[in-house]
């Protein structure tokens, strides 16, 4: 069964950084596309990034230059900093695992940005 947990979210002032982590149980995280995707009060859910299992990476608009996906299939983790963070960037952050038709989602981080 594989299962995914964040962690690494909190509070940050404006222009502050935080790091966050996805664990992923399982076997088939190295052949795995992994994503992260957030979700603020009263929106839809939207994509942030993705690294695929070769280690190419895409970035929604709105993060590019500021956040840096990551992954290390040694230790079944992918990370994001997240830097120049802005109040706009506050959300439940969730990550998301996909290979082929299989895709499984983690229960989410919040981090919220404010002075």
């Amino acid at each position: 069964q594989v299962q995914l947990v964040e962690s690494g979210g909190g509070f940050v002032q404006p222009g502050g950084s935080l790091r966050l982590s996805c664990a992923v149980s399982g076997t088939i995280f190295s052949s795995a596309a992994m994503n992260w995707f957030r979700q603020a009060p009263g929106n839809q859910r939207e994509f942030v990034a993705v690294i695929g299992s070769s280690g190419y990476t895409i970035y929604a608009d709105s993060v590019k230059g500021r956040f840096t996906i990551s992954r290390d299939n040694a230790k079944n983790m992918m990370y994001m900093q997240m830097n120049s963070l802005k109040p706009e960037d506050t959300a439940i952050y969730y990550c998301k695992l996909v290979r082929g038709n299989f895709e499984v989602w983690g229960q989410g981080t919040p981090v919220t940005v404010s002075s």
